[in-house]
């Protein structure tokens, strides 16, 4: 009776988050480790589904870098990189597209399908959504760096995106854009994610990381921060607390407050459950930020 009466407490105290975010969107991305995890992956899958059987809307923006390498390590195709960032030609291209836009981006929308939920694959095949142009990066002597078919999103099919959540649909789009001359660019996914959100002007994006969150010690996840404000993010950045590979994450994410999503989160996606424990309970599992605190 004790056990029965915990969940019924679990449920009473997610009917309230229910209620706030129902009909809202929120784009989730995926990528990292966590998508070569089968039973990470079904959990998040899984939770995707809960989301919108209660009427959230959710909207899936995913990678998939560790499915490329793999593709290239079999065609015998040696990575490039120019001053750190990687370099995508034609071979590296026709890969990309085949297991991003093609391979990842289908087997996702069949297995949400398959756990009962209804999803989209919005890909060349299907309907793209993001179009773009080519990324150019500013070099150490101020040259234009040349890094090949990686593009940076313009423009996004917002219509497209809100019909098919209107409709109870989850859309699932791969990080590649298209130019109005038809040319197919790889995309960072964190920076998909964003255009997304921001296009959407959604209610939530949830990145799922690697890491818990934010952290006061990057090297002791008890220390993670529930919750920061754009001032607290910056100054943490400015201080040295927030440093390496989290800058540009939460650069990203006071970016994209400034563009109108609401709450941006940063989650381990690694965790059981962890969309829903971060959306549907009141502490969450991860950090919250947002531009400012009511």
């Amino acid at each position: 009776m004790e056990d029965a009466i915990q969940k019924a407490d679990i449920l009473i105290e997610a009917l309230r988050w229910i209620r706030a975010f129902r009909g809202k969107i929120t784009v989730v991305k995926l990528g990292g480790s966590v998508m070569d995890d089968p039973r990470a992956m079904n959990h998040l899958l899984l939770d995707v589904v809960f989301m919108e059987t209660v009427h959230m809307r959710p909207v899936i923006v995913h990678g998939g870098g560790a499915a490329i390498s793999r593709a290239m390590a079999e065609s015998g195709i040696e990575p490039r990189f120019v001053h750190g960032r990687r370099y995508t030609d034609d071979a590296t291209l026709e890969i990309v597209q085949r297991v991003l836009a093609g391979e990842v981006n289908e087997t996702i929308a069949r297995k949400i399908n398959e756990l009962g939920g209804r999803a989209q694959a919005l890909n060349f095949r299907t309907t793209n959504v993001l179009v773009g142009e080519r990324l150019r990066m500013p070099g150490p002597n101020a040259e234009s760096l040349d890094l090949g078919h990686v593009g940076t999103v313009t423009r996004v099919d917002r219509n497209t995106i809100e019909n098919m959540c209107h409709a109870g649909i989850v859309p699932v789009i791969p990080s590649m854009c298209e130019t109005p001359d038809g040319e197919r660019l790889n995309v960072n996914a964190d920076t998909a994610a964003t255009a997304v959100a921001q296009a959407l002007r959604a209610e939530k994006l949830m990145y799922l990381s690697d890491v818990n969150g934010v952290r006061r010690d990057k090297d002791d996840p008890d220390s993670l921060l529930h919750s920061l404000d754009a001032a607290e993010a910056g100054a943490m950045i400015e201080n040295g607390t927030i440093n390496a590979g989290m800058i540009p994450k939460v650069q990203a994410c006071l970016e994209t407050l400034d563009k109108g999503v609401r709450k941006v989160h940063i989650i381990d996606g690694r965790l059981r459950h962890s969309l829903l424990l971060e959306v549907y309970t009141s502490k969450g599992v991860g950090t919250e930020i947002v531009k400012e605190r009511a």
